[in-house]
This record gives structure tokens, C-alpha cells and sequence, in this order.
């Protein structure tokens, strides 16, 4: 029997999960932290991934120790330290500042399908990766990324192409990660064996 499920998200120990939505075939590594994290059918993180306001497509591997929509602290007042908004942790009659938390939370960052982000990579808040981008270990990407690009470094740089133009342009409009489970299936050996170029022949791309 498969270990993961259409219907329920395979979450390993000691991760703390809040206000997120899984697709189906998601797994969720040990001791990784979700905030307000949405993943598509088929998206997982490994171990230790710290992910908050984010929103991420189908097919998206993301490695140990990554991080995506890190949270910021505020720079242009007196102070940067979260005494600021989180002031109820510190004092008996101070509320928290839900205005600066609702701000963090508007700052999206949208990962693309098919996409593959190595282990210790760091994607800031409102950055988009294209479908089929890569992130190098190690990286921090503070702008976006255009899809099937590989990027590193930091801040992240492209590195190369991980497909030519035409041929990311003709899997973007194959679009093979909206197919049904079956028709994964039968095209797994295909998947496994084909070029891009070839797979996009067989399947009409």
C-alpha cells in the first residue's frame, strides 16, 4: 500500500503546523514549522523547513533546512525587536500588534510547479519561482525567478537554464502536473526514460 494519500498529508514528528492546507501526496518532514503555508498535490518538505506565507505549487521538492517567506522585523522604528508586536508576551496590558502581523502575512511568496529548492536555501517574502525553477543549497533568493531557470549564490543569480526556452514553454503548456493519478501512472516509465524533448513528442507538447 502507498505511504502517501489523496486525502491526508503525511506529517512526520515534532512539526508545529498552523493555519495551513495540504493537497493530496503531501509530506511534511520532521520538525519542519508551517505558517499560513498552502502546497499543491504532490509538494513536500524535508526536515527542518521553515515555511510561512507562502503558497506553493504541485510537484515542488524542497529540501532539509530550507526556508521560505522568512518573516522580517520592522527597521524604521526605534526598536527592531518583536517586544514591538508581540508586546502581550512581555506585559499584562499590552495587546498584540495584529495590523504589523497581517502585513507579514500579505507578503506571499509563490513557488511554481515542478520546482526543486536545495537543502539550506532561503526564499524571500513576495518572491515568485517560475514553474520548473531550481534553487542551488545555500541560496537566497530576494528576486524572482523566471521559470525553468537555475539559480545561486547570494542573493541568487541565474546559474543556467535547466531547459531551453522552447521546451520549458512547451511543458508549461503540456502542463502535466494537473493530469489525474492514473495518467501519472501510466506515464511513469516515460517519465523515468525520456528526455524532455522526447517525452514532449510522445505526449503532444
Amino acid at each position: 500500500m502507498p505511504r502517501l494519500s489523496p486525502t491526508k498529508a503525511f506529517i512526520h514528528p515534532e512539526c508545529e503546523i498552523t493555519a495551513s492546507r495540504f493537497g493530496a501526496y503531501v509530506e511534511i518532514g520532521k520538525g519542519s514549522r508551517l505558517n499560513n503555508a498552502h502546497f499543491g498535490d504532490y509538494s513536500y518538505c524535508d526536515r527542518y523547513a521553515d515555511i510561512a506565507n507562502a503558497r506553493i505549487g504541485k510537484f515542488s521538492n524542497i529540501a532539509a533546512f530550507s526556508r521560505i517567506g522568512a518573516t522580517d522585523h520592522p527597521l524604521d522604528t526605534a526598536a527592531c525587536h518583536h517586544f514591538l508586536y508581540r508586546s502581550d508576551d512581555y506585559w499584562d496590558d499590552a495587546v498584540r500588534d495584529e495590523a504589523f502581523f497581517d502585513r507579514r502575512a500579505s507578503r506571499t511568496a509563490y513557488i511554481g510547479h515542478d520546482t526543486w529548492i536545495g537543502a539550506g536555501a532561503m526564499i524571500k517574502p513576495e518572491v515568485t519561482l517560475g514553474h520548473g525553477a531550481v534553487v542551488a543549497s545555500g541560496a537566497v533568493v530576494t528576486r524572482d525567478v523566471d521559470p525553468y531557470t537555475i539559480v545561486a549564490g547570494t542573493p541568487a543569480k541565474p546559474l543556467r537554464l535547466r531547459q531551453p526556452r522552447p521546451i520549458a514553454d512547451r511543458l508549461m503548456a503540456l502542463a502535466w502536473w494537473d493530469w489525474p493519478h492514473d495518467a501519472l501512472r501510466q506515464a511513469l516509465e516515460d517519465f523515468r526514460a525520456l528526455s524532455a524533448e522526447a517525452f514532449l513528442e510522445r505526449y503532444g507538447g
